[in-house]
């Protein structure tokens, strides 16, 4: 086999993370622990809400589906993708949703399994936190796609915009990431990890702002 035809690394890693966590999900729905699970936690970080490993069992396998469907299709895009730099945004974007999604079921289904009453430890905190590192590390190479990064009307209509607007969302969760992250061991939860969220919807809130600030003065934007 040649190089060229050659599987990319990233999508074996999506096919791979994706059937474990599927397989995962099914095998905690068929053999999974019988007494009841958290699955919810309130504003406090408690546990408010509880359900089966038939729930629980669903709520995983349906993480790795979702993850296979979107990283997976994403895969398909840069792969038909003729333009070698615009093939490797959309492989960045490839990974932010497979470093995401594995992140988001590690931390959902680990404190479901794990019987976590209470999320108010450092724990949370620090996996929440490598997540926005992670994902703020790369989230300011992906390149226009309608799945993961600022997907504005304006970035869509001008490609300045998309570009300034993602690295500026990368870099502030890469910050408030890494502020998280060292943080974690001392940090007054639930607050902390309240704060942590707050801080990420704002960063998002600026970034949409930033992407319609650079379109109105991008000379090359695309009307409306």
């Amino acid at each position: 086999m040649t190089t060229a035809n050659r599987t990319p690394a990233i999508d074996l890693a999506t096919w791979g993370i994706s059937i474990l966590i599927i397989g995962t999900g099914l095998g905690v729905l068929v053999a999974g622990p019988t007494e009841l699970m958290p699955v919810h936690w309130n504003i406090h970080g408690d546990a408010d809400g509880w359900a089966g490993r038939e729930l629980i069992g669903l709520m995983i396998a349906g993480f790795g589906l979702f993850n296979l469907l979107l990283a997976g299709g994403l895969g398909l895009y840069a792969a038909r993708a003729g333009d070698p730099a615009r093939r490797r945004a959309l492989r960045f974007g490839q990974l932010v949703i497979l470093l995401t999604m594995t992140g988001i079921t590690l931390f959902a289904g680990g404190s479901s399994l794990s019987g976590a009453t209470t999320i108010r430890t450092a724990i949370p905190m620090a996996g929440a936190s490598l997540i926005l590192v992670l994902v703020g590390a790369f989230l300011g190479r992906v390149g226009p796609n309608p799945v993961v990064g600022v997907r504005t009307p304006w970035t869509y209509k001008s490609r300045l915009a998309w570009d300034r607007s993602n690295r500026l969302a990368g870099r502030l969760l890469f910050l408030i990431g890494l502020v998280g992250l060292t943080t974690a061991p001392w940090a007054v939860q639930p607050f902390a990890l309240i704060a942590l969220i707050v801080a990420s919807l704002i960063a998002a809130v600026w970034s949409v702002v930033e992407s319609w600030r650079v379109w109105r003065t991008d000379p090359d934007r695309q009307p409306f």
